[in-house]
């Protein structure tokens, strides 16, 4: 279950299709919201965790707090852009994160630096009763490694 990996950085590509953008022909707004979400999975995964398995045996999941979002500039159709995650601090029973999207190509229109930063506060709860619980001592003892 636990993998050999140190990762306190992490980074997922996205693309953009037609599905993510509005009637401006931008993202819309919550899908950066979806993107962030698919880079803390991925690399939960990455560390050798999968959400359905934490679910089933030790019957938990993490999930959001507060999230703070600062939208920097617009991601249009076909972009590629890179999501990314560091692991900024482990308790008890939560988890802080700092994300940023970026474009993968920083030489193409648009130019470079981050389209948007977030921070994230997840917390680890009992699946049955959605009720804050300690992360698991395996668990937590993996992610401290990270800090």
């Amino acid at each position: 279950m636990k993998s050999p990996l140190k990762l306190s950085t992490f980074s997922i590509p996205v693309r953009i299709y037609y599905e993510d953008t509005d009637a401006g022909g931008v993202v819309y707004y919550a899908n950066y919201l979806k993107f962030l979400e698919r880079c803390r999975s991925e690399w939960l995964r990455a560390i050798g965790h999968q959400q359905a398995e934490l679910l089933h045996d030790p019957g938990i999941a993490f999930v959001v707090r507060s999230v703070q979002v600062d939208f920097l500039k617009p991601a249009r159709l076909d972009d590629q852009l890179l999501v990314d995650l560091e692991v900024e601090k482990i308790s008890r029973a939560q988890i802080f994160f700092r994300q940023t999207i970026r474009r993968a190509d920083e030489s193409l229109a648009g130019g470079s630096g981050e389209l948007l930063s977030a921070t994230v506060h997840l917390v680890c709860v009992t699946a049955a009763q959605m009720k804050p619980t300690s992360i698991p001592a395996f668990l937590r003892s993996q992610l401290e490694a990270l800090q």
